[in-house]
């Protein structure tokens, strides 16, 4: 390849992160300048939305294997946390990084607050799990230490062992001619101290607990029932993995006595650095990275409080850590492996099954699917997941589309996807029907590299046109493209969404999408797919907003007219709904809004570093986290007071973060269809009314659990939003097979909780 042909790769890939490079800076330096007054830490809050997870696992109120499955979810939120954020402001104290962040702490500051911070976190988990399990148990599912079990119990796990287990460990030794073994990136081990009954000779050695057994074991022969309800239900008894290992150790090491034993946990930094993003192929360049993750730098070990001095130093050493970096767990290690507990068939443990209603307009008065086409042609559709079925609306749209005839092409940005997608399996369907498709996967998206790598290579075996993304840049727009031959001529049909093409996360994330045949909005995406397959150089839309080029000005605009009105005397209002703030630019621009008087409600699910309610600086600016049994996921940005001028609204895949509007493409869309604004007013209005699942920040920082107004009729957001969806489509229902008897009334839907 020559150079020319090497500099025409690169100039193709990378002109929107060029262009977003050469912006200027200087506004940016300006709001970054450290102030521990004006900003909260971002890890520190990071560390607080985790904590209200964890508080969902200490909530008597919830189903057991629900408070169980937020315990594995806070373990796994907290995995990730070591693995990049810590593991970034490691390598900033390495490097000697000292410039401070925003709220004017250096790299070595935050590690050690985050250890303060985490210190607590851990026990409280610890204590949260010994609560939730003992319940448990009562309930006839167990998670017994070994000590606990029956002779027969033990004995029948013997064969466990022996059949199941023991033929997939591999002892490593530690001496003069073995050295230190490699320890992978999340994986459960046990220390084992043995020694030579004939010297006495003291040896260290590592077992690998095997990540492709349980990670609890089945007991068999349990027993013989639990009561309950007036019956009897089989009690299933669960062991650690670890512990069923570390009995049988004598069996490992035979001829040798086991001192001690102790089970540890490493984690490794496993954000992908591609430092050579301009090779020729992108695609192998992130499955060596991938193969590299493994041999990422130690961030964290996990011990037993029991582990003796002298094997707490040798890990330390061996896996060149601070002594800061090791983390007593007084409980099982990796409690993530809860999930494993939470898919038991025990719905009188969980949360009632949600079914998500399918959307009101794309109902079928008869057997036959409806014509989504059609149904789009009409006015724009809004949908709300899981509310709303996923696969009655964006697969539908995506299915009808692969076997329509009269569609000439179809072009989707994937970020995250399900291991079975109908839409990517929609997108090969189509592409064998001679259809044009193009496909951007973002191979960059972070810890579902593998997954997209293998979809990638699945898409182009199938004739799709793939793309892997633009240097410098993730993509993370939720956008898709459909291209329709019709009698009137070419019609383009588009979805822009807030949320992932992922059927699964669909059913657990809150989020919108919007689903329209508006002719500026086709050509907008049209240009758009154009900027990321080919040469183009487009900056300017008519009807979206694109990350890293115009999003971050044009709101900041919005919220400056906000308080233009307001020092005018007029009404003014802003709401937004996102997943994370933390761009000084944008929370600078709301402070000035709030001293022109404007009133701003932020309803912010995770990372928040404006202080809100500071007297001078941000007394008009209100912040709430709503945490339940859905993700909270989707992104509204509302400007405008009803009674003076219409409230614009804005949706897309865009948080207020920096990465979000200079390192990635992002997509934003204004709503314009009158009915889908009154239902993203109503989403706005129901989460604000929220007083059973929320959250308020005060100045201090400090995030407080809100008190419902009336404890006997909490207003739950997410249950209100459940039933209307319901609602809708029972009228639905109605109208297609009227009801014998009068139709229920719509109330407003505040009424019980999810409890």
């Amino acid at each position: 390849m020559t150079d020319t042909d090497e500099l025409a790769v690169e100039t193709r890939l990378s002109p929107l992160a060029a262009e977003a490079a050469d912006m200027p800076q200087a506004e940016h330096e300006a709001a970054l300048r450290p102030s521990g007054e004006r900003y909260l830490n971002r890890e520190v809050s990071w560390l607080d939305f985790n904590a209200r997870v964890l508080c969902q696992a200490e909530d008597p109120g919830l189903p057991l294997l629900e408070r169980a499955k937020f315990l594995a979810i806070f373990a796994n939120n907290l995995d990730e946390f070591f693995q990049v954020r810590v593991a970034g402001l490691k390598d900033q104290v390495a490097a000697d990084v000292g410039f401070p962040s925003p709220d004017g702490r250096t790299p070595g500051q935050q590690l050690q607050e985050v250890r303060t911070t985490l210190v607590g976190l851990v026990e409280r988990h610890v204590a949260a799990y010994e609560e939730v399990t003992a319940r448990l148990a009562k309930q006839g599912v167990e998670v017994v230490r070994m000590d606990q079990l029956g002779e027969a119990q033990r004995a029948a796990l013997d064969h466990v062992f022996h059949d199941r287990i023991f033929p997939v460990l591999t002892p490593l030794a530690v001496d003069p001619s073995h050295p230190f073994p490699y320890i992978s990136n999340l994986s459960l081990n046990l220390a084992a101290i043995v020694a030579d009954p004939s010297s006495g000779q003291r040896r260290f050695a590592r077992v690998k607990v095997p990540p492709l057994l349980p990670r609890f074991v089945a007991v068999p022969d349990a027993g013989s029932g639990a009561e309950e309800d007036g019956g009897r239900r089989p009690r299933a008894s669960f062991v650690p993995l670890e512990q069923v290992i570390a009995v049988h150790l004598d069996q490992l090491f035979p001829g040798m006595d086991v001192v001690e034993h102790h089970a540890f946990r490493v984690t490794r930094n496993a954000d992908l650095t591609l430092e050579d993003e301009e090779a020729e192929d992108l695609l192998a360049l992130v499955e060596i990275e991938l193969r590299r993750r493994r041999f990422g730098r130690a961030v964290r070990v996990e011990v037993e409080p029991s582990m003796t001095d002298e094997v707490r130093e040798l890990l330390v050493r061996e896996l060149e850590l601070h002594p800061d970096d090791l983390y007593d767990v007084p409980g099982p290690l990796d409690l993530s492996g809860l999930f494993a507990l939470y898919a038991l068939d025990r719905p009188d443990l969980k949360d009632p099954p949600h079914v998500p209603a399918t959307p009101l307009r794309l109902a079928s008065d008869n057997a036959e699917p409806v014509d989504v086409f059609a149904v789009i042609r009409e006015r724009d559709v809004l949908v709300h997941h899981p509310y709303e079925s996923f696969g009655a609306s964006v697969e539908a749209f995506i299915q009808q589309a692969a076997l329509d005839p009269d569609v000439l092409a179809i072009k989707q940005t994937l970020y995250r996807t399900s291991s079975d997608s109908p839409i990517v399996k929609s997108l090969i369907r189509a592409a064998e029907r001679g259809k044009q498709v193009a496909a951007l996967v973002e191979l960059k998206a972070r810890f579902d590299e593998q997954a997209n790598v293998a979809w990638a290579r699945a898409l182009e075996q199938a004739g799709v046109h793939v793309v892997y993304g633009l240097v410098g840049l993730k993509t993370h727009s939720k956008t898709a493209l459909v291209v329709r031959q019709e009698p009137d001529g070419i019609r383009r049909y588009v979805h822009i969404g807030t949320g992932n093409y992922n059927s699964k996360t669909a059913r657990i994330y809150e989020d919108l999408g919007l689903l329209s045949c508006d002719p500026d909005l086709g050509a907008d995406l049209t240009d758009l797919f154009n900027l990321l397959t080919g040469y183009s150089r487009q900056t300017r839309y008519r009807k979206i907003l694109l990350a890293p080029t115009t999003l971050r000005s044009r709101l900041v605009e919005l919220i400056g007219a906000e308080a233009d009105a307001a020092r005018d005397g007029r009404p003014a209002r802003i709401v937004f709904k996102l997943n994370s703030l933390v761009d000084p630019k944008i929370i600078e621009s709301l402070y000035a809004a709030s001293e022109a008087g404007v009133d701003i409600d932020l309803i912010v699910r995770g990372i928040c570093c404006l202080r809100p309610g500071v007297t001078g600086l941000s007394e008009r600016i209100r912040v709430k986290s709503i945490v339940g049994r859905f993700l909270e996921h989707s992104r509204i940005y509302a400007f405008g007071h009803g009674e003076d001028r219409p409230v614009r609204y804005l949706i897309g895949s865009a948080d207020m973060m920096p990465r979000n509007l200079d390192r990635r493409v992002e997509v934003c869309v204004q709503v314009d269809e009158h009915e889908a604004r009154k239902r993203l007013a109503r989403v706005l209005e129901v989460n604000l009314a929220d007083d059973s699942l929320s959250w308020t920040l005060g100045p201090d920082g400090r995030w407080q659990r809100v008190e419902p107004a009336d404890p006997d009729h909490p207003s739950n957001a997410q249950v209100v939003l459940a039933e209307k969806a319901q609602r809708r489509a029972r009228r639905r229902r109605e109208e297609i097979a009227p009801p014998t008897n009068p139709p229920e009334p719509d109330g407003d839907g505040s009424g019980p909780s999810s409890r």
